[in-house]
């Protein structure tokens, strides 16, 4: 078990079971991947850190700690991919709109919708790609597997 899904297990247990303190959001995703907090806009530092508790369960968004839940409405996708590169053997690292990271095992980890390309995330969340992210995917993938095929 590698130590990213180890603390996530761990943290995962820690926050089982705590309870909602408000049913009322207190924090507001839009579409931009821009957070906010009681309608005032979020420094990015704060948006960032509150993003690593960011869960989704049960089709809704929270931020979690051991001792409380807290609701979070989201307009479309929690997190805007701004850039991604290729890693060895296939793997993609994508960065936020926040300047957080993940790893993606491989480019089919992403899913071509009419108006949107995102991927599934860690702790049930999603991200989708930005403007020149997605243009750069589709000229650099769709396209280019077209014109193999």
């Amino acid at each position: 078990m590698s130590d990213i899904t180890a603390a996530d297990s761990q943290l995962h247990q820690l926050t089982q079971g705590v309870s909602v303190c408000d049913d009322t959001p207190l924090f507001f995703i839009n579409a931009q991947g821009e957070w906010f907090y009681q309608q005032g806009l979020l420094p990015d530092k704060f948006s960032r850190l509150f993003s690593s508790i960011l869960q989704r369960l049960e089709g809704d968004y929270f931020l979690i700690t051991p001792v409380e839940k807290v609701r979070v409405e989201v307009e479309a996708y929690p997190l805007l991919i701004v850039d991604y590169q290729e890693i060895g053997s296939g793997q993609l690292q994508v960065t936020t709109s926040l300047d957080t990271q993940f790893m993606l095992d491989s480019r089919h980890c992403f899913e071509i919708q009419a108006q949107d390309i995102f991927v599934l995330l860690p702790k049930g969340l999603s991200a989708k790609l930005g403007r020149a992210c997605y243009y750069r995917f589709i000229e650099q993938f769709l396209v280019d597997d077209t014109e193999l095929g």
